[in-house]
């Protein structure tokens, strides 16, 4: 939903970016994107949650790495955005950053494209591993991977050489920092209230040449969401995350190439609850009362 009389800067799979003169409205919608393409179906409040999760991601993270979010709280927006009703949970005023061209991946567990790799070569993203590990093994520290930043189809993996000659060596080895203590308070806080962080995207920018973490923080559209209680070596667990979604994709042997299928009523209602269980076991409250 493209909203009248605002600037629109920029359309992402999921969030729209407009213009707010100094700084910018980020509006996250209930678009849901799988294998790099947007789906024909929304998800019902899908963008509020995002928004919502990021917010208090912001908030608790702060003490390692400032954020772009200026304010998220639509009570507090200025006049002229509360005419839109639409914003409201879905959106947050942020500061306009110069993006870093890499996004910062960390694994804590084998799955996914690094689980293949793995089968194939021992390693992730040319990191060498231990053998002998199964799919969804914890790895013994977590491992920093980043990738380039497609603006269209599929990001790629690269080495942290890589990343140094792109970014330079300093800001390299300083991003990587920050994204391992990002992953790591992040894990820690998660699993004592039953969800395993499997592995997450952390995008950066520069505020006055300050490194700031921007775009969304540790949602279950950037990251892989496991319940604690039905995890188990070997085996993909039932996530909390858009994974339920892909996996309806694979079963139906979609091409993952453009137009994208439309969800059946059940795939989109079962995803909903799964965006909303995640919610609730990060903050402790009930998106239903806040919607």
């Amino acid at each position: 939903m493209k909203i009248e009389g605002l600037t629109l800067v920029k359309q992402g799979k999921v969030r729209d970016v407009y213009s707010l003169g100094e700084n910018l409205l980020f509006v996250a919608t209930d678009r849901i994107s799988a294998f790099d393409v947007v789906l024909g179906s929304e998800i019902p409040d899908k963008g509020k949650v995002l928004n919502l999760i990021s917010a208090f991601w912001f908030e608790k993270t702060s003490q390692i790495v400032k954020n772009h979010m200026i304010e998220w709280d639509f009570n507090k927006f200025p006049e002229e955005l509360k005419k839109y009703e639409y914003l409201k949970n879905r959106s947050m005023i942020v500061k306009k950053a110069n993006p870093l061209p890499i996004e910062c991946i960390v694994r804590g567990y084998l799955v996914g494209s690094g689980y293949k790799e793995y089968l194939k070569q021992g390693t992730v993203c040319g990191i060498k591993l231990p053998e002998n590990l199964k799919l969804a093994s914890k790895l013994k520290e977590p491992i920093f991977t980043p990738s380039t930043k497609a603006e269209s189809g599929h990001d790629e993996n690269i080495s942290f050489e890589k990343m140094k000659a792109i970014i330079g060596e300093e800001k390299a080895e300083k991003v990587k920092e920050i994204s391992l203590s990002l992953y790591k308070f992040a894990y820690e806080y998660a699993f004592e209230r039953g969800i395993i962080i499997a592995d997450t995207k952390f995008e950066f920018g520069e505020v006055d040449g300050e490194i700031v973490l921007i775009d969304e923080a540790l949602t279950p559209d950037s990251s892989r969401f496991w319940p604690v209680e039905s995890y188990k070596e070997g085996q993909n667990p039932p996530s909390f995350d858009k994974q339920y979604v892909r996996d309806y994709l694979e079963e139906i042997k979609w091409d993952k190439k453009p137009p994208a299928p439309k969800l059946p009523e059940e795939v989109i209602e079962n995803t909903r609850k799964k965006y909303f269980e995640a919610y609730y076991k990060l903050t402790g409250k009930r998106i239903e009362d806040i919607l």
